[in-house]
Formats: C-alpha cells, sequence, structure tokens
C-alpha cells in the first residue's frame, strides 16, 4: 500500500553503498507542517531510486510517495518509509494560462496628453 506525503526537503544526505553486493541507498528528511507542530520525516530511496534525489534542494516543497517496510533483527523491530516517487513543486513563476494578456499595439494608449490640470 502506498502513502504520500507533502512538505519540504530539510536535509538530502549523499547516497551509501553498503555491503560487498553494493546495495546502495540514500536518506532525506522532509519536514510536513501538518497538525500542531512540524514534523520532520526520515525517508530513504534504495538501488535505481536513489536517483529521484538528484537535483532537490533544502527548502523546496515536494510530494512524496512511499512503501512501510518493516522487520525483525534481534528480537528489534524496525520500519523504514521507502520512497519510490518524489514530485517537486513547480517553480514559484505563474503558468502562462494566469498571466493577463499582453494588449496588441492597437489596445495600447496613444501618446501621453501634456495637459495635465495639476
Amino acid at each position: 500500500m502506498a502513502y504520500d506525503l507533502t512538505g519540504k526537503i530539510k536535509v538530502v544526505k549523499e547516497a551509501q553503498t553498503i555491503g560487498a553486493k553494493g546495495f546502495t541507498k540514500r536518506e532525506f528528511v522532509v519536514t510536513v507542517e501538518e497538525g500542531k507542530y512540524p514534523q520532520d520525516i526520515a525517508l530513504e530511496c534504495v538501488q535505481d531510486k536513489v536517483n529521484l534525489l538528484d537535483g532537490l534542494k533544502e527548502g523546496q516543497t515536494v510530494t512524496v510517495t512511499f512503501d512501510i517496510r518493516g522487520r525483525e533483527y534481534n528480537g528489534k523491530y524496525f520500519n523504514n518509509l521507502q520512497a519510490w516517487r518524489i514530485k517537486a513543486e513547480e517553480s514559484g513563476a505563474p503558468a502562462d494560462d494566469d498571466r493577463p494578456p499582453v494588449p496588441t499595439d492597437a489596445e495600447a494608449p496613444g501618446e501621453f496628453d501634456d495637459d495635465i490640470p495639476f
């Protein structure tokens, strides 16, 4: 089952290769502002998904889709949030459709009148 969260990138760590078989993971933290207090959520990307974090910057708003993975080791239980899709929010510039139309030469005002009443 997949879960989503939206927040701002707080930390993006470097990729780590673990073990002789070359298991690769890369961790990152997203700050979620929902609720009374902000929450720093640690997630990870593994193997071919580590490249999803390339180009992301601290402070950038993202929506992360992830799975919850759990395992037992020596009688202790651990959970990991494994991200498999990261969608960065577009830049703050408005889309072309949101901008007012540029007037044509026929619609533009003519010469200015120097007869100002003050």
